[in-house]
């Protein structure tokens, strides 16, 4: 596990400068987002202009990836070393799909650590029934075999499993209970409603690209936050951290997302989440002289689910490529936009 005392120490001494300055940098063609504003009630925004908006050609070349002229794509990133931040539509909600699975785990580890259950102790997956779309309110599912809670949470970020993280879910209390414990840590902008059955069985009742639905949406400030504070060791102890970030070093999901163009020595650990017309993928990688980079990225449309995780790639690849070289902004070797 590459996750030790050296890492928090390097960490350590960066974290006051925690995220609260990150900077929204919006990228997306100025008619998509006052339509937004006019639904949403944001504040009506200037005619893009890069030179007015941008402070850093890395800045810009980030949001020229990230344009959202074939769907909403939201952007968050953070060093951990020096509060260097990036935000493209990092205010705007995104479907989590299973990104928020991390939130479901750091919620039951915190009940770990308040002698509430162990790890050892074990709890049966929650199998979906197969039930018409809309027909509940939830949707019905069976028990299946018992697991230590330990598999159930490797199985759920490594391997996305619904099953181990609804019965992981069902210890901690439901949906409410994870939002309490996100709002209990200063994080307002995430919303978890359903169990993973029901999301799963009732997904598509909304196009993400046209339409916000705040039902288990976070924006990708929030999901940046939430990953600071995880590896910061705000929310838990070092144990508990160790099996959250021990497993998305793990994740056998997501291979073309923010790993795919990234080499070995990034250590990218990170947690997949897919849905109808959206794909996402939030983590870390490391940087080539040993800094961490927080990242979410938040994508809908681009007309098909391979070409929103290439795009999830180049974005990645830019933003490893701009925090590697902090004082030149080289882009040479950066992935542009070509029709995926």
């Amino acid at each position: 596990m590459r996750l030790g005392s050296k890492m928090f120490g390097q960490l350590s001494a960066a974290f006051a400068l925690g995220i609260a300055a990150i900077a929204p940098a919006q990228a997306q063609s100025t008619d998509f987002q006052a339509a937004f504003d006019r639904s949403f009630g944001t504040e009506q925004r200037t005619p893009q202009s890069f030179d007015a908006v941008y402070d850093s050609g890395f800045e810009r070349r980030i949001a020229q990836i990230a344009d959202g002229d074939e769907g909403r794509i939201g952007v968050a990133a953070v060093d951990l070393s020096t509060g260097q931040a990036i935000s493209i539509l990092g205010d705007q909600r995104f479907p989590m799909a299973s990104t928020s699975k991390l939130a479901i785990a750091a919620t039951f580890l915190e009940g770990v650590e308040r002698g509430r259950w162990s790890l050892s102790s074990e709890f049966p997956l929650l199998v979906p029934v197969r039930s018409a779309k809309y027909s509940s309110l939830k949707a019905p599912v069976r028990k299946g075999n018992y697991l230590p809670a330990s598999d159930l949470i490797e199985i759920m970020i490594t391997r996305s499993s619904n099953s181990a993280t609804d019965a992981l879910l069902n210890v901690v209390g439901g949906p409410s209970a994870v939002n309490a414990w996100m709002r209990r840590n200063g994080m307002d902008e995430f919303q978890l409603t359903r169990d993973i059955a029901t999301l799963v069985r009732d997904d598509g009742e909304f196009d993400p690209v046209a339409h916000i639905d705040e039902r288990d949406s976070a924006t990708p400030k929030v999901m940046v936050q939430f990953l600071t504070g995880l590896y910061q060791g705000r929310f838990l102890s070092a144990s508990s951290r160790s099996v959250i970030i021990g497993a998305m070093e793990r994740c056998r999901t997501g291979k073309r997302r923010i790993p795919a163009l990234l080499p070995d020595s990034a250590n990218v650990a990170h947690k997949t989440g897919s849905l109808n017309n959206t794909s996402s993928d939030i983590g870390t990688f490391i940087t080539p002289d040993g800094r961490t980079i927080a990242v979410a990225i938040y994508v809908t449309g681009q007309g098909a689910r391979l070409k929103r995780e290439a795009r999830i790639a180049q974005i990645a690849k830019a933003l490893y490529d701009g925090y590697s070289d902090g004082s030149s902004r080289n882009w040479t070797n950066a992935e542009y936009r070509n029709g995926g």
